[in-house]
């Protein structure tokens, strides 16, 4: 039956190309499109769920949320009407960009199908509803306190919605597989706690009354335990396959992320790409086997003191290499302490701020707590040099990429997302960086990027093989402690997300390696007079564009 449905799905939500070549009616305008989009964006700002994917987060208007079986049907009932507006525009005569604007609507489209029919999480995840519940929470307490009443109101509506939702999601889920049901419990220990200090910390940075935030929190936790409670009651009889199958990967693969490859192809390119890391790793180790090790930040000041200075000189680098334009109207990406209230729900969320397209004036921010020598996995390659990350997240990172996309002249660009693209050109910078100089005064700060580059290439394979069915959870997460290697936390936490949300992982590596073939090409075609900033400009500028239509665009190529 799952088969059939696909393939019912496949015939509705046909291929962007054979749907561009369909109905033409001559009263097709490029202002229809943009009512469209405009039309359509508006609703997924009210019931887009929310993701732990921070690139992904998007402003929305404030209130409750309804994830009940009569709202599902309402959305579904209102994404076939966008599906046939969309299909109704003839865009075949369009100049190239508009041409893209249309794709991108179509992408856009089709993610809200795999959400609703395809990947239902809605119906087979109970972490989704910890997604659709403490994770809007921890995204309202990463904007910087202190909070005014309209964000205190906000944070409290949050909080008194959880009941609600949760109740809708026991009515919604049908047989859940077990490993999501028991990373669901085991997320859920000590929730009650947790909320406690959350509300208990929070007393002076909001403008509520110390009864209602209790009460509101109290009944949050009665609800979280209870969903917990009944998934325990019903784990030994819930299925064990986590997999959604070829048939699905692929719609989503061609229809949401529009990538000309398939997963056997994604495999080869994932491997090649592991291979290369730990050979460049090899090289670098033996290089620098005499160097003293990199050593953690004293303290939190001298960590955030150290970031901001290197924020500074990597973006006079950009600059100085001819590398990517930073305007001065960009402000900065900056690291401040953990207040408790966010301590107290840590693991819901990223617990960052990356501003949003009405905040542009505000500083990033990225919160983090202090060093250790057992912090997890990324924190203490941050801890002993913050660059990676920076260029990563910061400048010229997601931070970087998201405000110059927001500023787009193009409401359809500034409004879209898809980590593919993002994802993709925060790990090109890391390695472009590397290539560029940026770590040549710190040997084993380049040993960091290229074991992230063997995770990155491992990602692939997870995220592929967890799909197709071929890993389990615990043999995903097993395979990437040892072969990073990586820490058992950390470890775990990748192949959840990878396990319950297919398509993401694959977006680092493959993303990159579609750049570099993009800018490969750009530089035979144009020869002397190819110039890297611009081209690095008009991809940064573009960002929220997956790379095979950045490459239509630039290059005119509409092969992929």
């Amino acid at each position: 039956m799952k088969v059939r449905a696909i393939a019912l799905i496949f015939l509705l939500l046909v291929p962007l190309s054979r749907a561009v070549a369909q109905t033409k009616p001559e009263n097709a305008t490029t202002e229809s499109l943009e009512k469209l989009a405009g039309d359509f964006w508006d609703s997924r700002a009210k019931y887009a769920p929310f993701t732990g994917d921070d690139v992904n987060r998007i402003e929305r208007p404030g209130g409750t949320r309804d994830w009940s079986r009569a709202a599902i049907d309402r959305h579904r009932k209102e994404l076939v009407e966008f599906e046939a507006r969309w299909k109704k525009i003839d865009a075949s005569g369009w100049p190239i960009p508009k041409q893209v604007d249309y794709r991108l609507i179509g992408s856009a489209l089709a993610r809200v199908r795999w959400e609703l029919d395809v990947n239902q999480r809605w119906k087979r995840d109970p972490l989704f509803y910890i997604e659709q519940t403490l994770t809007p929470l921890v995204e309202a307490l990463t904007i910087p306190a202190p909070y005014d009443e309209a964000r205190s109101r906000e944070i409290l509506t949050r909080i008194e919605n959880i009941p609600a939702i949760l109740q809708q999601g026991e009515a919604n889920l049908e047989k859940p597989p077990a490993p999501f049901a028991s990373v669901a419990i085991q997320a859920l220990d000590g929730v009650r706690e947790r909320l406690h200090k959350m509300a208990a910390a929070l007393r002076g940075a909001t403008t509520l009354k110390e009864q209602e935030l209790n009460g509101a929190a109290d009944r949050a936790a009665d609800a979280l335990e209870h969903f917990r409670a009944r998934l325990q009651e019903q784990l030994p009889s819930l299925p064990n396959e986590t997999a959604l199958g070829r048939d699905a990967y692929v719609f989503f693969l061609k229809n949401v992320a529009l990538l000309p490859y398939s997963p056997e192809e994604l495999l080869a390119m994932g491997r090649q790409e592991w291979n290369r890391a730990v050979a460049f790793e090899s090289y670098e180790k033996e290089r620098n086997r005499d160097v003293p090790p990199l050593k953690l930040a004293e303290n939190t000041e001298s960590w955030i003191k150290d970031t901001a200075a290197k924020e500074l000189s990597i973006r006079e680098f950009l600059d100085k290499h001819g590398i990517l334009t930073v305007p001065d109207w960009v402000q900065h990406y900056t690291l401040r302490a953990m207040p408790e209230y966010l301590h107290a729900l840590e693991g819901f969320s990223e617990t960052d701020d990356f501003t949003a397209a009405s905040r542009l004036k505000e500083n990033c921010l990225r919160y983090l707590d202090p060093p250790s020598p057992t912090l997890g996995y990324f924190w203490r390659a941050t801890a002993q040099d913050p660059r990676p990350i920076i260029v990563h997240e910061g400048i010229p990172g997601h931070y970087f990429q998201l405000c110059l996309s927001w500023r787009h002249e193009d409401p359809i660009r500034r409004h879209y997302y898809d980590s593919g693209a993002n994802e993709g050109i925060g790990f090109y910078a890391e390695e472009m960086m590397l290539q560029a100089g940026l770590f040549d005064d710190s040997p084993h700060a380049r040993e960091i990027i290229y074991n992230f580059m063997r995770l990155r290439a491992l990602r692939v394979e997870v995220d592929v093989k967890l799909a197709l069915g071929e890993f389990t959870l615990e043999q995903a997460a097993k395979y990437l402690e040892q072969k990073v290697p990586m820490d058992p936390g950390t470890a775990r936490q990748e192949a959840i997300a990878f396990s319950t949300g297919p398509g993401q992982a694959i977006t680092y590596q493959i993303g990159k390696l579609q750049i570099t073939k993009f800018l490969a090409e750009a530089r035979m075609r144009q020869g002397e007079k190819f110039n890297l900033r611009a081209f690095h400009d008009f991809v940064w500028k573009n960002g929220n564009v997956p790379i095979a239509l950045q490459r239509w665009e630039y290059l005119g190529s509409p092969d992929q």
